[in-house]
């Protein structure tokens, strides 16, 4: 099981430059705040934006006025120099000099293996900068158009070095007007992302694929159609992910994905997808829902991600209660697949920067909420291990509040741990049977690692009828079960 931390570099480096009174690079973060960002029970960071922005990109973005006003929303002190244009308009795959270089990030890679942290960094499939070198070097890798296509729909394409480029999309939303399409059925854009793969595969021990979906053959073909040109016979990622694999064996592929695709995308080679899909029904459904969302098959929920933040997402805090934002951490926390966590998130940050900042606002940080994650990271990293399974609970016919309960239960040859969740607003009751049917005729105690509180019971009813559990709104138990 993985357990990410998600970090802003660029944001960060100018935090830690403002808190040291110089200017921290990669290469030149302290070995304390390595260690900070390290906890026990994270096991990977994602510096997110190392690469080379696009100043081309950049000029592009700074028309659009529905950008700066976001920009303005999120730090109403906004000048010129806290713009720095968007890491995922990428010019080169080359670590920016300002952030260290190369030999920063091969500091920042030594420092955090050293703590037992690998590195992730990004990967962006789906397009490019309009400086990006493959424009000129690689056209025939891009999606090209005609003048006539730029006079019909100027906001469509760019004309660069006298060729008319589409610019980057989704089927979904209007073109992005600062990136250039690469066409994914190109056998010369396939060779150039394995070697873009490749080379991150040298710098880092996991790469996380921005919008991966996108890049799938049915999904290529309906966004993009003739300007693709034939649909190969094997799709994009089989085709790459294997290649890259040749050369890093242990190379972490995580893809960002919506669209219910997460199955078919950890069919053609990902490690981990995204869980938009419980994301969703932790923040607006009910136990219910996210209880069916657990029934699905173990294989596949081993090869999700779950996060109730990252940069695209509004701050957890921002949006949930804080009941509610807890219990739905305890989930996340303690569910099969790996577990993504935002930086700041712990602290209780509640502004989303957009990814063009340079810095954010200040806010107070929640002491409280800080404690309550960092002892959550912790128990969870001692939870989730063995043999992982989602319980019933039961109730009575005057009571039926036990529906408001998610239980599941961790389980090795040593250890074995119980999770209950009210997942709900209102008191909730219920008995949860437990699945270890030893625990007959001895005396049971459990041990919840969250508040350090005992429960002394008899193993005898733990199996029938069950555990009696009865949780305020929004709280939960993680048991460490001695016995």
């Amino acid at each position: 099981m993985t357990a990410i931390l998600e970090i802003n570099t660029m944001v960060w480096l100018g935090e830690l430059s403002t808190r040291y009174g110089r200017r921290v690079t990669l290469g030149e973060v302290p070995g304390e705040v390595w260690d900070e960002i390290t906890l026990p029970g994270i096991d990977a960071v994602w510096l997110m934006g190392v690469w080379q922005r696009s100043p081309a990109g950049l000029a592009v973005a700074l028309r659009d006025e529905s950008l700066l006003a976001s920009l303005r929303q999120a730090l109403p002190d906004l000048t010129p120099a806290d713009i720095a244009g968007s890491p995922y308009c990428v010019r080169d795959y080359v670590v920016d000099e300002s952030f260290g270089g190369p030999q920063g990030l091969a500091e920042a890679r030594t420092q955090l293996a050293a703590r037992g942290a690998r590195l992730i960094l990004d990967y962006v499939p789906n397009h490019v900068a309009p400086d990006h070198p493959w424009l000129t070097d690689r056209p025939a890798g891009l999606i090209q158009g005609t003048a006539d296509d730029l006079a019909r729909a100027p906001g469509d394409f760019h004309e660069v070095s006298g060729r008319i480029f589409a610019c980057g999309r989704d089927p979904f939303f209007p073109p992005w007007r600062d990136v250039i399409q690469v066409n994914a059925f190109s056998d010369e854009l396939r060779a150039a992302a394995v070697d873009t793969l490749v080379a991150i595969g040298d710098q880092a021990d996991g790469v996380r694929c921005d919008m991966a979906m996108l890049l799938m053959n049915d999904v290529f073909a309906k966004t993009w159609g003739e300007r693709a040109g034939p649909i190969p016979d094997e799709d994009f990622w089989p085709y790459v992910i294997p290649r890259v694999r040749a050369r890093h064996p242990d190379l972490l592929f995580i893809a960002e994905a919506y669209w219910d695709l997460e199955a078919a995308l950890q069919q053609e080679g990902f490690d981990h997808c995204y869980d938009k899909r419980l994301y969703d029904r932790l923040l607006h459904e009910n136990a219910q829902s996210v209880r069916a969302h657990l029934q699905a098959d173990l294989s596949y929920q081993r090869g999700l991600v779950r996060f109730l933040e990252n940069h695209d997402e509004p701050r957890a805090a921002a949006v949930l209660p804080a009941g509610r934002e807890r219990a739905a951490a305890v989930a996340v926390a303690t569910l099969p697949g790996a577990t993504l966590w935002h930086e700041g998130q712990f602290e209780g940050r509640r502004v989303r920067p957009p990814v063009f900042l340079t810095r954010r606002p200040k806010e107070a940080v929640d002491e409280p909420l800080r404690d309550f994650h960092h002892r959550l990271i912790a128990a969870g990293a001692a939870v989730r291990e063995g043999d992982w399974r989602l319980l019933s609970c039961t109730g009575w016919p005057d009571n039926d509040t036990h529906r408001n309960l998610l239980a599941w239960s961790w389980t090795t040859a040593d250890t074995r741990h119980l999770i209950v969740v009210n997942y709900s607003d209102l008191p909730a009751q219920g008995q949860v049977p437990l699945p270890w049917a030893d625990l007959g005729g001895s005396p049971c105690r459990f041990t919840d690692l969250l508040t350090a509180d005992t429960y002394d019971r008899e193993g005898d009813g733990l199996l029938d009828p069950g555990l009696f559990v009865a949780l305020d709104a929004w709280h939960c138990h993680v048991l460490a079960l001695e016995g």
